[in-house]
């Protein structure tokens, strides 16, 4: 069967091609792979190369003058939690104050049309409501290119930075999908849950692509699952296929001005504003890694620039930041742009949003970080061996979770089937600024 049989299209395509972007060569679609529509997959796939090809991330330039181009939404997230348990959202001063939901940031308010678009007042962006695919991360270019829904011709795949604004943080992952919330507005965009065990295997592309390698130096593409609430890396390419099998994900396409570009100035006195989010930044951790809970007591208290208002970022704020055009394997630092630095390269650092994992006894042990070095964890390598190899699984610029607070040394092979390294005592960068 084709591998875009009549079986995986979608309403509002137009037979998506499948191309290669790093060739991107219109012989490459003979009549022997798509006889009824090599000509026009053959068009398709060179106008896809020029539009969306290996989309990386952020640039370093937009806005020229001192105001934000664009804005980074809330998460969405409501109350507050202790290390294990819903609390009273506590006053200044106190354990615990400080975190997401006590600080919102702008409140999403998605709105609908009859074409099968959904439109974001807080973004500028506008959505499918419908999933397609499943589609290799060549195909899903072309589909975008094709694309015709609500009349418009410019779709595309979307980089991370915007696939991310989309998440919502009142879902939980739980050990069944009856049990489970997804974390993404189900009124207004299609979702579905995977069918067998494996129900939260329901990842979607972005046109992000991992400038390095993961697990077996498999090629990598970003995504977001949106039953388990994570960015991880994914296999272009089903591991083992040496390049011949292509990995197949759902994809929602993104039309509207470019979202996520940084633009940083260094203000000199140890703070950095970004005049793409309009947001303020401590330009360097101060080497130290703690706890959730010292994590936001640290923001909380801190005195810089002559400010007092510093917080813990939430999870979308700390993702602004992220540059997926840089990784300690290939830039020999984190995935941060200058002047922003990081202390140590292999770095990961605390937000202030808890992330509802498991069973009710440990629904609120773990809070988001994000990798902005390796996203390390403990693989048995080769399989089948029993040795387990400390090895990055996810790529820099994951965003994962870890217990708000513990002993490391319990996880001494990480947690999870991919073994992901638990730190617990991560780094800390605190914010100010427009919400």
């Amino acid at each position: 069967m084709s591998p875009m049989s009549s079986a995986r299209r979608l309403p509002g395509l137009r037979a998506p091609a499948r191309g290669d972007d790093r060739r991107c060569r219109a012989d490459q679609f003979t009549p022997r792979r798509r006889p009824a529509a090599a000509h026009w997959l053959a068009g398709a796939l060179l106008a896809a190369c020029g539009a969306a090809a290996e989309a990386v991330g952020t640039g370093t330039t937009v806005p020229s003058a001192d105001v934000s181009a664009w804005r980074v939404p809330g998460t969405a997230q409501e109350g507050c939690f202790s290390n294990d348990a819903r609390i009273d959202c506590p006053a200044a001063g106190a354990s615990f104050f400080g975190q997401d939901g006590q600080r919102p940031g702008p409140r999403q308010s998605f709105q609908a049309r009859s074409d099968g678009t959904v439109s974001d007042p807080v973004t500028g962006l506008t959505w499918t409501r419908a999933l397609a695919g499943p589609l290799s991360w060549d195909e899903a270019q072309a589909a975008a290119v094709a694309l015709r829904t609500g009349g418009h011709t410019d779709w595309r795949v979307p980089t991370i930075k915007e696939l991310y604004t989309l998440i919502d943080f009142r879902g939980w992952f739980a050990p069944t999908a009856a049990q489970s919330r997804p974390f993404i507005d189900t009124t207004t965009f299609e979702f579905a849950y995977g069918e067998g065990p494996r129900f939260f295997d329901v990842q979607l592309w972005s046109s992000t692509a991992y400038v390095a390698t993961t697990m077996n130096n498999d090629a990598t593409i970003f995504g977001v699952n949106f039953a388990d609430g994570r960015i991880k890396g994914y296999p272009r390419y089903q591991p083992g296929s040496r390049g011949a099998v292509p990995q197949l994900m759902r994809v929602r396409f993104v039309r509207g001005p470019a979202y996520g570009t940084n633009e940083y100035r260094d203000n000199g006195d140890g703070t950095v504003t970004d005049r793409g989010s309009g947001l303020i930044w401590q330009q360097r951790d101060d080497g130290r890694t703690r706890n959730w809970r010292d994590a936001l007591a640290y923001c909380t208290a801190l005195r810089l620039a002559g400010q007092a208002d510093w917080r813990l970022p939430d999870a979308k704020e700390l993702h602004s930041i992220v540059d997926y055009t840089r990784a300690p394997a290939v830039t020999q630092g984190a995935a941060l742009a200058p002047p922003l630095q990081a202390s140590t390269a292999e770095s990961y650092f605390w937000t202030s949003t808890t992330v509802f994992d498991g069973p009710p006894d440990v629904m609120y042990t773990r809070a988001v970080y994000f990798a902005f070095g390796r996203a390390l964890g403990w693989m048995e390598m080769p399989p089948g061996s029993g040795a387990r190899t400390l090895i990055d699984v996810h790529g820099a610029g994951s965003q994962r979770a870890d217990p708000k607070d513990g002993d490391p040394a319990r996880y001494p092979q990480g947690f999870g089937p991919q073994g992901d390294d638990v730190r617990i005592l991560n780094f800390v960068r605190c914010v100010r600024g427009r919400r």
